[in-house]
């Protein structure tokens, strides 16, 4: 698919974006090279390919989750500015 510069012109426009003469023969001829690759692309044969999401083989490094000792409500509520009970007061945020 051809791009010449009618098109980038008019989707500058619609993007609001200001383009200088010389601007729109230089971005219509990348936008061409573009889509042109994109057309070899589409020709390559990936019948035998799986599916990735990732050139990489990814996977999360996590520790183990292993319980262990909390803090009591006493401590964990030691500096708290208010506190009712064993409960945080806040702020209300929401009207």
């Amino acid at each position: 698919m051809a791009i010449n510069k009618e098109i980038v012109e008019y989707v500058a426009h619609l993007s609001r974006i200001e383009l200088e003469p010389q601007e729109l023969e230089k971005i219509s001829g990348q936008l061409s090279s573009i889509l042109d690759f994109i057309d070899k692309l589409k020709g390559v044969n990936t019948d035998n390919i799986a599916a990735t999401s990732h050139i990489l083989p990814l996977s999360n490094v996590l520790r183990q989750d292993h319980p262990g000792i909390s803090l009591s409500s006493q401590k964990a509520l030691a500096n708290a500015p208010e506190k009712r009970d064993t409960f945080f007061i806040v702020p209300k945020v929401i009207e």
